[in-house]
């Protein structure tokens, strides 16, 4: 079987494909992705074949990211997806997409669900498709009329039909690494996305030696990929080491692959900084962790049953945010407040309640299937299309 990945550039998008991908491969299928040339070294790094896409149109891009960080969570969102993501990004992506699947000709597509570009390049060609929800059920929701209203206007452009009330978009099977129990209650009525876990590894990898006291609980501490490159670093990462390191922890700060750790000027003893170091590797050995609240970074927490205090940022950071203190697995701080980390830090190492409620996630995670029964679905989809 032949499948074709398609993603956005961004270790957001690309991170929850990586699992699907090497479930594929492990049952011998061909796997190619498609993604934004900016991609490339992620998609190498995961050791994937990458056909390479223009990336997206940069202008009037900054200004409207600029323009997002001023307006409100849901506004921001609206005009992030439906301006950019679609309108923007979608037409210049989509004839490199249909080429893609016309000259590969693959049996069935694997998209990123914000890669609308791949939806309709699968739909205009016929080939059998199945989308991979990265956010929480509501983040999409929200935004149900901001996307059926763009996707209209895309649609007219290349000659496909309407579809004012995204009945293809619900149509197409979705595929997702996002726990139920962090789903707000009211998302789970309706056609709900098919739930897969990542695999265990089969022994946690220690990590390096790289503090002095190895008897303190681990702090991790990241904000993902995105906010490095952006005016959040380096003094969000500044402030929140110094509230941290005032604890009787020990913390690791990842700064992405394309910052320098150095910028961040002297730490203490109990604080080490890399680039990147992989998520998997730290889940088994962390107490708590600081997170910007990506879809992502929060699953991968509490599928290892790590409390977390959640800061927010953009995106649907705070939809997840709001979930995770709702469902008692951990506290919710502001950018502007991290005054208040070292306390909330103290109390997730120190209240029970905040771990039981993340293992109670995990627990539920174990009994999700593998991504390789997904591989088994997606040639069940792929050899339907042909009968």
């Amino acid at each position: 079987m032949r499948v074709l990945i398609s993603t956005r550039m961004g270790a957001g998008h690309f991170g929850p494909m990586i699992p699907f991908a090497h479930a594929l491969l492990r049952r011998n299928s061909e796997v190619l992705v498609t993604a934004p040339v900016s991609a490339g070294p992620m998609i190498a790094e995961a050791g994937l074949d990458h056909h390479p896409i223009p990336d997206p149109p940069t202008e009037g891009r900054a200004e409207r990211f600029a323009r997002a960080r001023t307006l409100g969570d849901d506004e921001a969102n609206a005009l992030v997806v439906g301006d950019l993501f679609i309108r923007t990004d979608a037409p210049a992506a989509y004839p490199h997409v249909r080429r893609a699947i016309e000259t590969w000709e693959p049996d069935v597509v694997l998209y990123d669900i914000s890669d609308f570009a791949a939806g309709l390049a699968a739909e205009a060609t016929g080939v059998p498709a199945v989308s991979v929800s990265i956010t929480l059920g509501v983040h999409m929701r929200t935004l149900g009329a901001t996307i059926a209203e763009a996707l209209d206007e895309v649609r007219a452009e290349i000659g496909l039909d309407p579809d004012p009330q995204l009945e293809r978009l619900a149509q197409t099977p979705a595929f997702t690494l996002m726990q139920a129990g962090l789903e707000e209650p009211a998302q789970l009525v309706g056609p709900q996305p098919l739930r897969f876990r990542v695999p265990d590894p089969a022994e946690p990898r220690p990590l390096p030696d790289w503090w002095r006291n190895d008897e303190w609980p681990l702090v991790y501490l990241t904000f993902g990929s995105v906010a490095p490159s952006m005016e959040y670093f380096p003094g969000l990462y500044r402030r929140a080491i110094d509230a941290l390191s005032v604890l009787p922890v020990r913390v690791l700060v990842t700064v992405g692959r394309d910052r320098d750790p150095a910028d961040l000027g002297p730490t203490p003893d109990n604080v080490h900084v890399a680039r990147w170091v992989p998520q998997a590797d730290v889940m088994p050995h962390a107490a708590a962790m600081v997170c910007h609240g990506g879809s992502g970074t929060v699953t991968a927490g509490l599928a290892a049953g790590v409390p977390m205090v959640v800061v927010p940022l953009f995106a649907d950071q705070p939809h997840n945010a709001r979930r995770v203190t709702d469902i008692g697995a951990g506290l919710a701080v502001g950018p502007d407040e991290l005054v208040r980390l070292p306390d909330a830090v103290r109390s997730l190492l120190a209240d029970p309640s905040y771990r039981d409620a993340a293992q109670r996630v995990a627990d539920e995670t174990r009994r999700l299937p593998t991504v390789d029964s997904a591989a088994a679905i997606l040639r069940k989809v792929a050899l339907a299309a042909r009968l």
